[in-house]
């Protein structure tokens, strides 16, 4: 088996420390409206799981004379010695070796009674004296009963005929009822259950629309140890009120939230996802520092076309880009929706000297109740965000959301939203519970003793249980149909199984323009297929990772490369480690984590192997010559003991340099050029860096404001590190956020050492010649990339036969990569000297540098040369030149002759 890599291993360590910073206060559940039946004595965890109607799992030593069974009011359901199938091993694999029992046929038929209040698994002597006792979990009997018919459900609001239908799947609960209206309006609606789903609903007449409602829920709550009477927004909401008090009775098909247009939207040209360039983008970086915007920090700024920032998206959308992919802006729990509740700075943040901790002392003050956040705290999963609305009661964010993806897909860029379905902000009883108010335990996942899982971050959801997977499908769908959304990336898709993407890429194909407005087989697919946590492995299902998507349409990110370029991982205890793009043995730095000389040739070699396979789209099969000699295929090369190439096809993985995560590119470049680097070399470098991605067979993203040198001062974390340090400033006279002070202390503070003499050197601060050539030439790679098909191959023997490394061996040059492709070749050399590479095999062939590259930006790229005699090419100190044999007869590229 090969062991997790190291990326992921590190993962689940980030995970529960950010766990620790957003967890919720749980709050005071609601009052009881019976006392709880267990009795004090027994633990209140949940170690047995009733995982079917006739089967108990549960690790207890059935002893001589005594009985096993389920308690369960007044009532009981024996339980007898027995053995998990097949069937079940292979449903529940982390179960195998528990012990399994069989519940009495005659009494499987009060199993729906029984659920409707608590469970206990308990363990008698043959007088009655009870032996051992504890909570049973139901996730896996909910779905035996239950799921066949309610996976068939519509639930949420349903308009037929102008009248609205409003569900609720909810097969524990005793009572719900529809709370119908707010304040001294509100008013209770009975609400009538389907014994065959456990769905409750109620039709109501058309006046209902626009009403504020919520659930009654009266339910069993572990988490409380009684019976309790939830009041829960409905998890299928389609609309809320400000802060997410109510759900709206709302028919997202309504004409009035149309905004003009809308029903001829057109899309701009489909572009396959091995194809996609996508900017990754929040809505409030996006413009809340552009004094060109008239709607800034909300979805409007997208639709002031003259704003810098729309400016700039539409020059990356000419030059290749396909796709803005916009960070999580479904309803969000911890950020206050209205504008004066929204707290700020007390401090002026532009007094303070670069290297000080006073900006982060001051914006961490006031984090916890201002207007920014990453959004990866999802509280309804249907709704947009209320505080990127200019109004966030009622519909108004409804059609400003859509305004924005108009806007978007008029500048020539698909939308994709960033989707979080794998946990939730809070569990339990706390009050931004909603899931688990309404069928606790079931949509989180549990743990052995049915504590809830949090290894991603906060309270994880179970998509292995059926509804659970079936509000993934439903919510995806919805924000196809009705938001006309042109892909979804999955955060921490590994904690997803494998057959719930599936299901949602099936039902997003079945979508059609006649039927549904879309095209649901032009709508990408793509997530984070790290494998950790307590699923690692496909500890309980085939999980949505890297190597299990391979060959499935659906692409994950890839930290190959991406490692192997930065240097060292996200979470080196010394910033400092270097890679390909950031001078490693070419260009050293003082870090001794860089180890001795020999050591940094043998690892930038070896980095030199992991960009090759990653140039090859990660493809497992694709073999080349390594820089020690051997043939090998992409699977053969070792990243921190997992096969480097994973991919079957192109577009099965993600290439990347940066992206919210850890470090901006230009942040972890600061860290590891030498301190005395020119900002000019540092500007080339970031270029090297974007082109390993842009440059690559498949897709690719980059972080927004990369191609402006984009800095977050020095900020590994700034999920919730506000506009000071995370604003992108689209105008280089306002610099491009380096410098801005040390960043805050909480997930920082240990790199302090090493970030306070970078901060406060002048020189690491770019001026609009670095800024604005680094742009530039990022789109004219763009250009090159988007423009010749040799870079969009589907298959990965159309790779092996146009792609190799012709250089490739014992003798390959230390810092620089050399790829030929179809009839391109390109030479990144990222060393700070000018390097000629001679592939003899190519002498006699007319070599020039490429049309882009020779009329554009870069002065610098355009003296690189070819040598036709010889085969050599010659590229000047820290730049990528890409060569094409179709340009013509010249046999010299670049300002001089050919030497």
């Amino acid at each position: 088996m090969i062991r997790p890599s190291l990326r992921a291993a590190v993962t689940a360590v980030l995970a529960a420390a950010l766990c620790a910073a957003l967890a919720p206060v749980p709050a005071t559940a609601a009052p009881a409206s019976e006392p709880a039946s267990v009795p004090a004595s027994v633990s209140t965890a949940a170690e047995a799981l009733w995982i079917d109607a006739g089967t108990v799992v549960w690790k207890v030593a059935a002893a001589s004379g005594s009985r096993q069974e389920l308690e369960y009011g007044d009532g009981r359901l024996r339980l007898a010695p027995g053995r998990l199938t097949d069937a079940q091993r292979a449903r529940f694999p982390h179960l195998g070796e528990y012990p399994a029992f069989t519940v009495d046929p005659r009494d499987r038929p009060r199993a729906r009674t029984a659920l409707r209040g608590q469970v206990t698994a308990a363990q008698r002597a043959a007088d009655g004296t009870l032996l051992a006792a504890t909570g049973v979990q139901i996730q896996g009997v909910l779905d035996d009963l239950y799921s066949a018919r309610a996976a068939k459900a519509s639930l949420g609001p349903v308009f037929t005929g102008g009248r609205p239908t409003l569900s609720v799947w909810a097969p524990t609960a005793r009572t719900v009822s529809l709370e119908l209206g707010a304040g001294a309006d509100a008013r209770t609606v009975p609400m009538r259950r389907d014994d065959a789903s456990g769905v409750w609903s109620v039709r109501g007449p058309a006046s209902w629309a626009g009403e504020p409602y919520r659930y009654a829920v009266t339910v069993w709550a572990p988490a409380a140890g009684r019976t309790v009477t939830n009041k829960v927004t409905d998890p299928y909401s389609t609309a809320l009120t400000t802060d997410s008090a109510r759900s709206l009775v709302v028919d997202l098909a309504d004409p009035r939230l149309a905004p003009a247009g809308w029903s001829t939207l057109r899309k701009p040209k489909t572009v396959p996802l091995r194809d996609a360039q996508i900017q990754e983008l929040h809505v409030r970086d996006f413009s809340v520092a552009d004094p060109t915007a008239r709607h800034p920090g909300g979805y409007l700024a997208f639709t002031d076309t003259g704003s810098a920032g729309m400016r700039h998206l539409r020059a990356l959308a000419a030059a290749g880009t396909s796709y803005v992919h916009l960070l999580p802006v479904f309803d969000i729990g911890t950020i206050p929706e209205k504008k004066s509740e929204q707290a700020v700075p007390g401090c002026d943040l532009s007094v303070y000297a670069p290297d000080s901790a006073e900006q982060q002392a001051c914006v961490a003050r006031t984090a916890a109740r201002d207007a920014y956040n990453w959004g990866y705290d999802p509280l309804h999963h249907t709704v947009p965000e209320g505080s990127y609305a200019s109004d966030p009661e009622g519909t108004r964010r409804t059609v400003e959301f859509r305004r924005m993806v108009q806007s978007l897909n008029a500048s020539g860029l698909r939308t994709v939203m960033d989707v979080v379905y794998n946990h939730t902000v809070a569990s339990g009883q706390d009050e931004k519970s909603v899931l688990d108010r309404i069928v606790p335990g079931y949509y989180q996942r549990l743990l052995a003793d049915g504590t809830v899982a949090t290894s991603t971050c906060c309270a994880n959801t179970a998509p292995e249980n059926a509804m659970m997977g079936k509000l993934v499908v439903d919510s995806v769908v919805t924000w196809a149909r009705q938001y006309k959304v042109d892909g979804f990336r999955f955060d921490l898709m590994g904690h997803h199984p494998k057959a719930n993407i599936l299901a949602v890429r099936k039902a997003l194909d079945a979508l059609t323009p006649a039927k549904d407005g879309v095209d649901g087989k032009a709508i990408v697919l793509y997530g984070e297929g790290w494998n950790f946590g307590e699923i690692a492995d496909d500890a309980r299902f085939v999980q949505a990772t890297q190597r299990n998507m391979a060959g499935t349409g659906v692409a994950t990110f890839s930290d190959r490369a991406r490692d192997a370029v930065r240097g060292g991982g996200p979470f080196d205890a010394d910033p400092g480690v270097q890679g390909f793009a950031s001078g490693l043995y070419t260009d050293p730095n003082s870090s001794s984590a860089n180890g001795s000389r020999e050591e940094q040739r043998a690892r930038l070699l070896h980095s030199q192997d992991l960009v090759k396979v990653g140039l090859s789209g990660s493809l497992a099969g694709y073999a080349f010559t390594d820089t020690s000699g051997r043939r090998v295929t992409g699977a053969e090369v070792d990243y921190n003991g997992a096969p480097a190439g994973y991919a079957a096809v192109p577009g099965d993985a993600l290439a990347y340099a940066d992206a919210h995560d850890n470090e901006s590119l230009y942040d972890a470049l600061a860290f590891k050029l030498p301190p005395a680097t020119p900002a000019a070399d540092r500007a080339r470098m970031q270029v090297v860096a974007l082109a390993t991605a842009a440059l690559s067979q498949g897709p690719a993203l980059s972080q927004a404001g990369t191609d402006l040198l984009r800095s977050k001062s020095l900020d590994r974390n700034s999920y919730d590190s506000g506009d000071w340090f995370n604003a992108i400033h689209w105008d280089c006279r306002g610099g491009n956020g380096f410098g801005r002070g040390l960043p805050p202390a909480a997930d920082n503070a240990d790199k302090w050492p090493y970030a306070r003499p970078l901060l406060a050197d002048p020189a690491l601060r770019p001026g609009c010649s670095e800024i604005d050539g680094t742009s530039a030439a990022y789109r004219d790679l763009l250009r090159i990339r988007t423009t010749e098909p040799v870079f969009s191959l589907a298959s990965t023997s159309a790779v092996q036969s146009a792609l190799s490394f012709p250089l490739s061996g014992p003798d390959e040059t230390p810092g620089v990569v050399t790829m030929r492709l179809g009839d391109l070749v390109v030479v990144f050399n990222a060393t700070p000297w000018t390097r000629s590479q001679r592939v003899a095999e190519l002498a006699g062939r007319p070599y020039a540098l490429h049309r882009v590259q020779a009329g554009g930006a870069d002065r610098t790229v355009r003296s690189a040369a070819y040598e036709r005699a010889t085969g050599t090419f010659t590229v000047p100190a820290r730049t990528v030149a890409v060569f094409d044999a179709g340009a013509g007869g010249d046999t010299s590229a670049g300002a001089g002759a050919g030497q």
